[in-house]
């Protein structure tokens, strides 16, 4: 989808997402000092305003603006302070090492734009910091519930590790996530890969 197909998917009045913040991020950040932080493909900022209330100073980067709309606005009723830029995350370039967080949610594309879009991500990572990607899993549309069905734009672990060369893997894997539905509870496969940067030598 481009960034009109989103304006169109987020200009009503309700979030398309819950306004609560991932739980793969809440569970991977949670024991992490606070420090400077970026949010690529934001969406309605639901994550990005999660990690401001917890003492990150956020940027959060996406095409749609009225994602970002609707961002600024669930910020300001929260009282959150951060800041936005509207851009696409295939052609937005972080600063090198910018960054003790940057976090890569649900983005989906097909694999020679998420390679520069992933590398990118990896290589605003600062000395000491952390990346994480999280998005629907490859084996999802056969083995899971939701998501993209188009395997041209899904990924695996490895393939976001062959992405994010200079970090350390500290995990890869596929987990599993429940999701509620009409028909009752289902299951979606995610991928989940956290790597980080060395921390640099002071020898």
């Amino acid at each position: 989808m481009d960034s009109h197909a989103w304006d169109e998917r987020y200009g009503g009045d309700e979030l398309v997402w819950s306004a609560e913040p991932n739980r793969f991020l809440v569970a991977e950040v949670e024991g992490l000092a606070p420090g400077r932080a970026l949010d690529l493909a934001c969406g309605e900022g639901r994550n990005a305003i999660w990690l401001a209330e917890h003492g990150w100073t956020v940027v959060g980067v996406d095409f749609s603006g009225a994602g970002l709309e609707k961002a600024r606005r669930l910020a300001a009723a929260r009282g959150a302070s951060l800041r936005w830029r509207l851009a696409d995350v295939t052609e937005y370039e972080p600063p090198p090492e910018g960054f003790d967080l940057v976090i890569v949610m649900y983005l989906h594309l097909p694999p020679g734009p998420r390679r520069t879009a992933f590398g990118r991500a990896a290589a605003a990572v600062a000395p000491g910091g952390t990346l994480l990607v999280v998005g629907h899993d490859i084996t999802n549309p056969d083995a899971g519930w939701g998501g993209p069905r188009d395997t041209t734009v899904l990924y695996g672990p490895d393939d976001v590790v062959a992405d994010i060369e200079g970090l350390e893997i500290v995990k890869a894997t596929r987990i599993e996530r429940p999701v509620a539905t009409d028909e009752g509870e289902k299951t979606a496969i995610d991928v989940l890969v956290r790597g980080t940067r060395a921390q640099e030598s002071t020898a």
